[in-house]
């Protein structure tokens, strides 16, 4: 392999986007002419949880994304390949990545906040909040990358569905010791496990999405009014208030909110958060895919066939 940031379009008969998240990877197919010509999805795109299984999880997506296509791997050689993958916080992460998987005619990789604003505002400046089963915030200003947040579920992830199912085990638990109040909901939460020791065995292994399977749940009680709920929600909603205004600072004019919960979190917004906020334009299938024809991956590694 060597390493390069220019290529000729008309080389590659195939541009493949990924977007990898802690829940499930995707993946979609344009030909040189920028048909759609496939689209699959695949277990989790998070290089934390190991980069053999995330390559599992990218090539099983890849090859039913293909057959659909009529093709299969032996378009490799002649595929550019975008891949936006959470857990990338570097160019050595990027470098380590791409090293891991198989040879394509070209690979770029970086992290997944930056395929998302290269999708939202179509390659333009602009910022991006994820909340999904993680957050993070991501600015692309002239030219420069900026990560807010962004640090993984050990030591952030605040406005994800995650965080959100955490705090709310903890604070199920509090009500049961008599430190916090018991409602409905911390009720419910113990009885949904059976008993507060069930509690820790699940978060003796439980995963981020683990935590994040609970969210459903709690908004159900959030929307109805629970205050243990409502404090829960209020609480990540003032977390992403944060973020957005501090990509604001950063020079991002407008914000788009992105990933699984940001529909669900966006209406306990506080009114100057939302006035930052702008539609995506694009999703961050189609920022990895604009990556894959040459912008900008926000790092420096990048990999092109000898």
């Amino acid at each position: 392999m060597n390493q390069s940031s220019a290529f000729q379009i008309p080389s590659y008969q195939v541009f493949a986007g990924v977007d990898g998240g802690g829940t499930k990877c995707r993946v979609r197919l344009r030909d040189a002419q920028g048909t759609l010509i496939g689209e699959a999805e695949g277990g989790s795109g998070n290089i934390r949880l190991g980069l053999d299984l995330v390559w599992n999880n990218i090539l099983s997506a890849l090859d039913t994304a293909l057959a659909k296509a009529g093709r299969n791997r032996s378009v490799f050689p002649k595929m550019s390949l975008g891949l936006g993958l959470a857990g990338i916080a570097d160019a050595g992460d990027a470098a380590r990545t791409m090293a891991a998987g198989p040879q394509f005619g070209r690979c770029d990789a970086s992290s997944d906040a930056h395929t998302a604003v290269l999708g939202a505002f179509s390659g333009r400046d602009g910022g991006i909040l994820i909340s999904g089963t993680g957050s993070a915030g991501y600015a692309w200003v002239a030219g420069h990358a900026i990560q807010v947040g962004g640090w993984g579920f050990e030591l952030g992830d605040e406005g994800s569905a995650a965080d959100l199912g955490r705090n709310a085990l903890r604070a199920t638990l509090h009500a049961h010791d008599g430190l916090g109040p018991q409602t409905e909901f911390t009720r419910a939460l113990i009885a949904h496990f059976g008993t507060p020791a069930d509690i820790v065995h699940f978060v003796t292994d439980a995963r981020p999405r683990d935590y994040g399977q609970l969210a459903p749940m709690i908004m159900k009680f959030a929307d109805a009014g629970d205050s243990v709920a409502v404090t829960l929600v209020e609480d990540q909603a003032r977390f992403m208030g944060r973020y957005v205004g501090r990509l604001h600072e950063l020079g991002a004019a407008k914000v788009c909110l992105v990933g699984g919960m940001a529909p669900v979190f966006q209406p306990w917004l506080s009114p100057a958060a939302r006035a930052v906020l702008a539609e995506p334009e694009h999703d961050a299938l189609e920022g990895a895919i604009l990556m894959a024809q040459g912008l900008p991956n926000g790092l420096t590694a990048t990999q092109v066939t000898a």
